[in-house]
């Protein structure tokens, strides 16, 4: 198992214990299945997130991909949990 994979694990199994057993997705909110989570970066790689526990958060793998499909930014400071389209 990769790094990543244990990382995600790790955050998924102490969100879920201190949520009662529900880890909502960041994006859309809605429980994650232990096999639908993914890592997100709460402030993307591209302008200049980082891969610290502060930075991540779960999704579903889903809303983690069309939220890159999209293009979509998400400040954190300003909108976090949601997502907003991209200007231009």
């Amino acid at each position: 198992m990769s790094r990543l994979a244990l990382t995600r694990d790790k955050i998924y199994k102490t969100v879920a214990r201190q949520l009662h057993g529900v880890v909502p997705c960041w994006v859309c909110g809605g429980h994650v299945l232990p096999g639908a989570a993914t890592l997100e970066h709460i402030r993307p790689l591209s302008e200049g997130g980082s891969s610290h526990l502060e930075n991540l958060a779960i999704s579903h793998d889903f809303c983690n991909n069309q939220r890159h499909a999209k293009g979509t930014v998400t400040p954190s400071a300003e909108l976090a949990g949601t997502v907003r389209p991209r200007a231009g």
